[in-house]
């Protein structure tokens, strides 16, 4: 950086720089704080000048030479001043934008460097004792498919035509039990049934299905929901959507696997 262009703020200020060494100068304006701050400070003395009467002024000279030669400088102030003032202000804004932007971005950094590091725990799965998160989509829990978490099952009844998705996950307190359910009308109640490995059955979770249905061209979008069982994975055989009437009786909607 050249010392002397730290000489160049008052003589900006007023516009009496060429093109050339106002261009240089501007250049060391955004990379000098120093001089940023001296450009503000001469500005309301500039707007001071530019409001001088000239010609009352020039009274009060003893020599009407310096005077004429007061009042032009005087002249030139205020017509330099109306010209550059632009280019002056946006310099200013620059080299401020400059430097705020530097001191944002060590605040960040240093709040970075010395914040404690917390545990972070993946949005996809979490731990063994914990559930994981349903997928979300833009309107919320939407179709799990490929989003669900764990061991996964898919199928269809030929029957009935609901379609099923499912992620079986195994946890230190047993097996959640994700899934997606679609093309199923309503207004009728379901659940769902964990079938063991010995034959016997467990109900996980039931809901109603609303007279639109889910996954369906009158509500397209499926049903998410989320069930958990003490049963260990490995003693699940299968899951079954079931469709349950006023009197109890259950009828099989969909068989996953």
């Amino acid at each position: 950086m050249m010392q002397d262009q730290h000489f160049d703020v008052a003589a900006y200020a007023l516009g009496v720089l060429d093109e050339r060494d106002a261009a240089r100068f501007e250049d060391h304006l955004i990379d000098c704080p120093t001089c940023a701050v001296e450009l503000e400070s001469f500005l309301p003395v500039v707007d001071v000048l530019s409001e001088v009467d000239a010609d009352a002024l020039v009274a009060t000279e003893q020599s009407r030479r310096d005077g004429l030669v007061l009042k032009q400088m005087i002249g030139e102030v205020r017509h330099e001043r109306r010209r550059a003032n632009s280019r002056r202000l946006y310099s200013l804004a620059a080299a401020v934008v400059v430097f705020a932007m530097l001191s944002i971005g060590a605040l960040f950094a240093g709040a970075k460097w010395f914040a404690p590091q917390q545990p972070t725990t993946p949005v996809a799965q979490r731990g063994p004792s914990q559930l994981d998160p349903l997928p979300l989509t833009d309107d919320g829990p939407g179709i799990g498919g490929p989003d669900l978490t764990g061991e996964r099952f898919g199928g269809s009844d030929p029957r009935s035509g609901v379609r099923a998705d499912v992620a079986l996950e195994k946890k230190d307190w047993g097996t959640q039990v994700s899934f997606a359910v679609s093309n199923i009308k309503g207004p009728r109640t379901c659940r769902l049934v964990a079938v063991r490995t010995d034959g016997g059955s467990e109900v996980l979770t039931t809901w109603t299905v609303p007279e639109k249905g889910w996954g369906t061209a009158e509500n397209p979008k499926p049903l998410l929901l989320q069930a958990v069982t003490a049963l260990p994975r490995d003693d699940i055989a299968h899951l079954q959507v079931q469709s349950v009437d006023d009197k109890g009786a259950a009828e099989t909607l969909v068989r996953v696997p």
